[in-house]
């Protein structure tokens, strides 16, 4: 029983060592926004207010990073995530009428309306994003309007 006490208490010493070194990577640490140089017309303020709610922290300039974005290797993979959401679609870099916007814009509506968007992992941490089948309706036909 010592034994396996002993190795026990190793294995928990070495796993702290390991967590607290990690720490010392600064990947996914940098939590400066980008400046927006573009955003869609939106038809509506509520549908700017639906994208904000449900998709800007992956999707847009305006990044609100939560507190446990500062530990790694969590804040790996936030930022993992933001930087893959804004490769897709960033509603703060539009260009209007550009081919790029309606690609973003066709993928996005199918995301959200097929419910992989917002994803399920980010709805567990951000309940304020999940969106009711009525809002997600309306944020499709906000996107079909104000992304013409």
């Amino acid at each position: 029983m010592k034994k396996t006490g002993r190795i026990i208490s190793i294995l928990l010493g070495a796993g702290i060592i390991i967590f607290l070194l990690i720490q010392l990577i600064p990947y996914g640490r940098n939590h400066t926004n980008p400046p927006v140089t573009g955003e869609p017309v939106w038809d509506v303020p509520h549908t700017r207010e639906l994208a904000k709610r449900a998709c800007f922290d992956c999707h847009s300039n305006e990044t609100v990073y939560p507190w446990y974005s500062n530990v790694a290797p969590i804040s790996w993979l936030v930022w993992h995530d933001i930087s893959e959401g804004r490769g897709y679609l960033n509603f703060s870099e539009w260009e209007a009428g550009s081919k790029r916007a309606q690609r973003a814009y066709a993928r996005a509506a199918e995301e959200v309306s097929s419910g992989r968007m917002p994803p399920l992992a980010y709805l567990l941490q951000h309940p304020e994003a999940r969106l009711t089948e009525a809002e997600k309706q309306e944020l499709l036909n906000g996107f079909r309007e104000s992304l013409k």
